[in-house]
């Protein structure tokens, strides 16, 4: 049955500020330009707080130094509120699940998601977005993984703030949404639901750069609606020629593929119908 227009009317459309021109950019350029064309929120991406908070520091500001970044989420809170621009999300916080218990990187992805926390409480968004890990040395225990994010959903839940978890197709354990949602049904947290992006599971269940045809064939699934909290739409470019299948610059070939070959749907992607596909059933 179709959605009724006013149930769609009362679901925020909003972009990632990273699609919108380049980190260096002024950032009230892209509000401006987001707020123009109508949408009526952001999901705010990391590097671009960064690069705000170096510009208004007039210093470089490490990914780590939380003061400065709160205060620039300040001022970018404040910006969203002049043109009228809700922050759906903060993104992306990644490479957190499956470190081994008592190691340095465990306790530096809890170090990361208490600066992340407070970042979220500076520029008042309410939700988190979780990329599913590609570090190769982590769990491959869907339990180990669910507990881990149990853990960070406890720590969101005082705050009243929400992790949308997303399978992103390179991932090391949670390529498929059907992974993640594996792994959300086990975490079993009421703020956790799923992240969905057209791209990342048609990229991940009927894209593959490896090969000359770029395609493979898999079934599009349905989920319970309460738990995704977001759909995200993008499209894919065919590569000119396949990836080696291999690391390049710490990415695996799908890796490669999401950061440099990422239309806007109905802009010349391959993956269209299958990403239409995917939205509809969503």
């Amino acid at each position: 049955m179709p959605i009724p227009r006013i149930s769609l009317d009362l679901i925020p459309i909003s972009i990632a500020t990273v699609s919108v021109g380049n980190p260096s950019d002024p950032f009230e350029d892209k509000l401006a330009a987001i707020s123009g064309a109508g949408f009526q929120g952001i999901e705010l991406g990391f590097p671009d707080l960064v690069s705000f908070a170096s510009k208004i520091h007039k210093k470089e500001i490490e990914e780590d130094d939380y003061d400065r970044l709160c205060s620039a989420g300040s001022e970018i809170a404040a910006l969203c509120k002049r043109y009228n621009l809700e922050i759906i999300m903060l993104q992306p916080f990644s490479n957190f699940e499956g470190w081994e218990r008592g190691s340095k990187e465990r306790s530096e992805a809890f170090s990361r998601a208490k600066g992340w926390i407070r970042i979220m409480q500076a520029v008042g968004t309410t939700m988190l977005q979780l990329g599913s890990t590609d570090s190769n040395n982590v769990s491959r225990s869907l339990e180990a993984l669910a507990s881990d994010i149990r853990e960070l959903a406890d720590l969101l839940a005082p705050h009243s703030f929400r992790l949308a978890y997303e399978n992103w197709c390179w991932a090391t354990v949670s390529p498929t949404w059907s992974r993640a949602w594996a792994i959300v049904q086990r975490v079993d947290r009421p703020n956790v639901g799923l992240c969905l992006d057209t791209f990342q599971t048609c990229g991940g269940e009927y894209g593959d750069p490896t090969t000359a045809s770029g395609l493979i064939e898999k079934d599009i699934h349905h989920m319970p609606k309460e738990k995704i909290y977001v759909l995200q739409i993008s499209d894919a470019y065919k590569p000119p020629t396949p990836f080696d299948d291999r690391l390049v610059d710490g990415l695996r070939p799908r890796g490669r593929w999401s950061h440099d070959f990422r239309p806007y749907l109905f802009n010349g992607g391959y993956l269209t119908p299958q990403c239409v596909e995917f939205a509809k059933a969503v």
